[in-house]
């Protein structure tokens, strides 16, 4: 035992701090910020689920590694390249959108926030809520089908490209309107973000789940299926029946009424009072007190 902590004594005695000056600290800053947008990225685009997917093969490769599995080594050099590239030709809708968004930035403003104290954090309003379930019942109570699609931290750009931009203020007149029969939009899906409408006749992946009723039409096949590749939470009013019905995590809930529909709805907005601390807010509150 004194023999382990006389070694531990003299490694320790042996370590020396490096100068940290103020580019380094510069340079800190930069690659932590750099980074944390890299995961923002990757958290609201389907580069989340490639991600696992690269640590599933990294650990495969680790194994090949300790295993000593020369073929299989051999053959991931030689491909490693041609995967690299492979990958910025699939995403380089996603790179380009990050790059633009990284341009509209303000750094200074995310680095040393002046907002103040309280902040509220939420998807959507309780307007929204009112709005969606609103329109939601007005519609079924006339049997006009409709599909609106709730996003969540899984950006829909590549669906919301299928259809129309309408970028608009959510109402329930608004869905009533673009739901209504013989309209030029009626048909497809309506993607929300936040407390706007961003697009209209969107085109949805079908789900092939053999858990669905047969009866079940086109438009509850797509709720189900964008919510089985994304996050998102589906509204469907069924044209023949008129009843209400949620998709999420790829299940259905069928003929829900509109206390139901609300709570789903509050679940989603994730509503959160964060005290952030913000600097102006201490600023004020000591020139107050002076």
């Amino acid at each position: 035992m004194q023999n382990v902590l006389s070694f531990l004594l003299n490694y320790l005695s042996r370590m020396t701090i490096p100068a940290i000056g103020v580019t380094d600290v510069l340079e800190i800053i930069l690659i932590s910020y750099f980074v944390y947008q890299l995961f923002i990225w990757i958290k609201y685009t389907r580069a989340y689920s490639l991600l696992k997917g690269i640590l599933v093969v990294a650990l495969f490769i680790f194994l090949a590694y300790i295993l000593r599995m020369n073929t299989i080594l051999w053959i991931f050099r030689n491909l490693a390249s041609v995967l690299i590239i492979g990958l910025i030709v699939i995403f380089q809708p996603e790179l380009r959108r990050v790059l633009e968004q990284l341009g509209q930035k303000k750094i200074f403003a995310a680095l040393i926030p002046f907002d103040t104290g309280r902040d509220v954090k939420e998807r959507f309003t309780d307007r929204t809520i009112n709005e969606i379930v609103r329109a939601a019942f007005e519609m079924s109570a006339v049997k006009t089908g409709a599909l609106i699609v709730m996003e969540q931290d899984v950006r829909l750009s590549e669906y919301e490209r299928t259809g129309i931009n309408i970028d608009a203020a959510l109402t329930s007149q608004l869905l009533i309107n673009i739901f209504e029969k013989n309209t030029p939009l009626h048909d497809g899906a309506v993607i929300v973000r936040g407390n706007r409408v961003v697009a209209a006749t969107c085109y949805l992946p079908l789900s092939d789940s053999t858990t669905l009723s047969k009866q079940l039409g086109t438009r509850h096949r797509a709720g189900v299926g964008i919510s089985e590749v994304s996050d998102s939470l589906t509204i469907i009013v069924s044209e023949e029946t008129g009843h209400v019905s949620v998709a999420k995590r790829g299940r259905l809930t069928s003929n829900i009424n509109n206390q139901q529909l609300r709570h789903e709805l509050v679940e989603l907005q994730d509503k959160k009072v964060v005290d952030n601390g913000k600097i102006l807010h201490v600023l004020r509150r000591k020139q107050k007190n002076r």
